[in-house]
């Protein structure tokens, strides 16, 4: 295989405005006021009027190559661009202007192709072509990842925590959150820490080491919890330019998002994708002693992925086994009340009676009570 480049002027001068577009392989998912952001794999952001969750409408989308991960403080969009980090003014949503880019802060993608040379552009692709070439028998520091491609050891991109209002809410899947002035970025083993105290005007501050195969991050208080595919990264955040790494609960190989809520963290394992070697799970964890969590109980599932917790009920995207509802009242006795099969759910974002789960056959909102009833609201499917 060989690559296939965007050289770095087109990168840096592609992200606008333009007409909205068709959902076709929708990531990641993020709320704002009446506004839905959803990530449209490696192309941009599309923006949806959220004010009637019936009948939300696309307005718009952000045109940004590259793009897998987002977050918002007031009127400006964070969003990575393969090995940049841009700052967008959406004070317009359907006439957004960048206000700032960090260029090359994120670890350079060859997807694969050893040979890739960074001078000529950005890997976009590979194609196929007749070459002979000497590699090495271990093959360098690959995995495939969930959504079926190749990526090296040192990025991910491709494919409800209490925050303030001002800076909205994403979902559990995500590799970027905002917290006490500061933005973070994980990849595949660090931290990225930027400075958004003048948010128009992000500042790269430094980066952290934190383990190997990191996935998610998620903020709760004054703590970061770190999911990867062996384990959760506990984080003190009370000095937010400084995160403390104060334990790991561990377990085998497997993929995890977590979330937390009071004294008790939700994550989720799973198994038929590149992590293999454990079944698909919900554990819930008692992070009461943050240097020292224990596990209290393990559920079976399908293939769970984001979850989101409010009060009492707990949600799961269980993959291909739709969107499930649990009364998480006693940790150590977690039950299923309500079920919507027939769809793919990837991940949920939790408001105190919306729910909005995204996944690879479209946006689907739900309305749900503090008694485990669930409705379906609306969809946006993806065009194919």
């Amino acid at each position: 295989m060989v690559p296939v480049y965007m050289d770095y002027q087109e990168l840096r001068s592609s992200v606008k405005s333009s007409p909205a577009q068709t959902l076709e392989k929708p990531g990641k998912i993020f709320y704002k006021g009446n506004y839905i952001f959803i990530n449209e794999m490696e192309k941009g952001i599309h923006i949806i009027n959220n004010s009637n969750p019936s009948s939300p409408q696309t307005i718009s989308f952000i045109n940004i190559p590259g793009n897998v991960d987002l977050a918002i403080k007031n009127n400006t969009l964070y969003a990575d661009s393969y090995v940049d980090m841009v700052a967008i003014d959406i004070s317009n949503p359907e006439a957004v202007k960048v206000v700032k880019r960090l260029e090359n802060i994120f670890p350079y993608n060859d997807k694969g192709t050893f040979k890739a040379d960074s001078t000529k552009g950005i890997v976009i692709a590979t194609k196929e072509e007749m070459v002979t070439d000497e590699v090495p028998c271990n093959g360098g520091n690959q995995h495939i990842d969930e959504r079926g491609f190749t990526a090296d050891g040192g990025s991910w991109t491709s494919l409800g925590a209490n925050v303030p209002s001002n800076q909205g809410k994403g979902g559990s899947m995500a590799r970027l959150t905002i917290m006490q002035g500061y933005l973070y970025y994980v990849d595949d083993n660090d931290m990225h820490l930027i400075n958004i105290n003048n948010e128009t005007s992000p500042v790269y501050f430094q980066k952290v080491n934190v383990g190997v195969e990191i996935e998610t991050i998620f903020p709760y208080e004054n703590k970061l919890f770190i999911g990867s595919r062996t384990g959760m990264y506990i984080y003190d955040n009370s000095n937010p330019s400084n995160p403390v790494q104060l334990s790991v609960y561990s377990h085998i190989r497997n993929c995890d998002p977590v979330v937390v809520q009071g004294n008790t963290a939700y994550v989720t394992l799973r198994t038929g994708t590149a992590c293999q070697g454990w079944t698909n799970q919900l554990d819930v964890v008692d992070v009461t002693d943050l240097r020292n969590p224990k596990a209290l109980a393990t559920y079976i599932m399908k293939n769970p992925h984001g979850l989101s917790i409010h009060k009492d009920v707990l949600l799961i995207c269980d993959g291909k086994d739709g969107l499930k509802m649990f009364d998480a009242n006693d940790p150590m006795n977690v039950t299923l009340k309500s079920h919507k099969p027939g769809f793919d759910a990837f991940d949920v974002i939790q408001l105190p009676n919306i729910a909005m789960v995204i996944g690879p056959d479209g946006l689907y909102q739900y309305s749900y009570t503090q008694n485990f009833e669930l409705q379906q609201l609306s969809k946006i499917p993806i065009t194919k």
